[in-house]
């Protein structure tokens, strides 16, 4: 089972109490039309007294009405509107589409001649490479009766794995001559989950249950019983069903089989994501890859039943949006959309380690993490290797997935296979020279590499182990 380094899938933070309740909240924005209104009806009655204008003053006190019901009516129209966030599923798949719908109502007695909904996303999905594809509007302009309830929904298209906040939705009203707006979040967010891709594999050697081919052990774990070496005579504290009859029978002295140390089994899978060694250049295709990659053998050794793991210097979108949160104090439309807008920054800084076990649930869980890993600036691969070696399992290979390897890391995987850890090193870069320039120093150290060129190239990955 993970550990607690792994947040819920869908952690949402109340807003702060000084703001008061998310789906509640109204702020009056004055814009510079009203205070214009008002000097100049002040002008007029400082005038009209002055001068004893009788008509100056009913002008004065038509226009300080004016203002007074622009405001009484602008209040009324955004306090007599709520919003409501249709059912909408919290995990899907690259590839998949979700309806995003909004349901607003006028529950006043009195119209709302005009009403701005606007579902607000994150701008890092929309730019390209496109993560979230829309087909229809998020911004509606809408007229409300009294007691009518409408419904603004659009389509989002999943074309990046990822960790998005869909919403809030901000519902922006106010009176028809321009003098005063009101804003309000009419639905709190929503937090979508995409799942990264599962590639099949090829080159798994499903009956000897090895993945990428067998692993001899230069530390013993265990005997597997299913590798027998030779037989010795029997010594006190062998098990009965250690004892080889056959050999027994023929010398008339009992004798026992020797094992040979078991073969690696499973594999711990460990991702670079410093922004450092995964430059912007190759980004997200890279990380993705990556993020692919491992998610394609976590299902492969989760359907033979193997023991698999995940650790990680990357930093879990999930945690970044729970202790940042979501606010609802903004004064203008643009801050109402950058203050709600998805956080993109964290300076919680800590590894992610998923230890090696079995099982659906155990998958979806380190699916789960995969799916919101993202590139931070906190350990670098070296470090995170030395951090983490204690809590990581011995009996499992370490396959490292990275795509530039300085002194520092082939320093270490070199000593982990020096110390007993089978080591496989998966190079995640398109060009053959950046390649063997990163795979030169880890196979002089002992440290097995492969090749990961691109999405074509994935399925295969696992057969370059085999044939070798």
């Amino acid at each position: 089972m993970p550990v607690a380094d792994a947040p819920p899938p869908l952690p949402a933070v109340a807003p702060d109490d000084s703001t008061g309740d998310a789906s509640a909240s109204t702020r009056a924005v004055n814009s510079p039309g009203l205070f214009a209104g008002i000097a100049a009806v002040a002008a007029v009655l400082l005038v009209g007294m002055l001068l004893g204008s009788t008509l100056l003053l009913y002008a004065a006190v038509m226009g300080a009405g004016v203002v007074l019901l622009n405001r009484f009516l602008t209040a009324a129209w955004s306090a007599g509107v709520t919003g409501r966030r249709l059912e909408l599923p919290q995990e899907l798949e690259v590839g998949e589409r979700a309806t995003v719908a909004i349901e607003v109502h006028n529950h006043s007695r009195l119209p709302i001649p005009w009403l701005l909904v606007e579902d607000l996303l994150p701008r890092s999905a929309l730019l390209p490479p496109v993560s979230l594809r829309l087909e229809g509007s998020r911004l509606r302009l809408l007229l409300l009766w009294p007691g009518e309830r409408k419904v603004v929904n659009y389509q989002l298209i999943c074309d990046r794995r990822g960790y998005y906040q869909i919403g809030p939705t901000v519902l922006e009203t106010g009176d028809l001559m321009g003098l005063q707006r009101r804003y309000r979040v009419g639905a709190e967010p929503h937090f979508l989950l995409v799942a990264p891709k599962i590639v099949p594999l090829e080159g798994y050697d499903v009956a000897s249950r090895r993945p990428i081919g067998e692993i001899r052990m230069s530390w013993q774990l265990f005997d597997d019983p299913t590798r027998l070496q030779g037989v010795r005579p029997w010594r006190p504290g062998d098990p009965l069903r250690q004892v080889h009859w056959a050999a027994t029978a023929r010398t008339g002295e009992l004798h026992s089989k020797i094992y040979e140390p078991s073969s690696m089994a499973g594999a711990t899978l460990v991702l670079d994501m410093h922004r450092d060694t995964n430059p912007d250049a190759q980004e997200p295709v890279r990380t993705d890859l990556a993020v692919t990659l491992a998610a394609s053998l976590a299902h492969a050794l989760y359907q033979m039943n193997q023991p698999f793991g995940l650790a990680s210097n990357g930093r879990d979108a999930a945690d970044r949006i729970r202790t940042s949160g979501w606010m609802t104090d903004y004064r203008t439309r643009q801050a109402a959309q950058s203050q709600l807008a998805m956080r993109e920054e964290d300076d919680r800084l800590r590894p992610q380690i998923h230890p090696a076990s079995r099982g659906p649930q155990h998958f979806q869980e380190l699916r789960r993490a995969l799916a919101r890993l993202e590139r931070t600036d906190g350990l670098t691969l070296a470090q995170l290797l030395v951090e983490c070696e204690p809590r990581l399992s011995r009996s499992t290979t370490l396959i490292v997935v990275l795509q530039q390897c300085d002194e520092a890391t082939a320093g270490v995987l070199c000593r982990l296979v020096g110390r007993g850890w089978a080591v496989t090193a998966v190079i995640n870069t398109f060009e053959h020279f950046d390649y063997a320039q990163t795979a030169g120093p880890l196979i002089g150290g002992g440290v097995r590499t492969l090749h990961l060129r691109d999405f074509d190239s994935l399925p295969e990955i696992c057969r370059q182990g085999v044939l070798r």
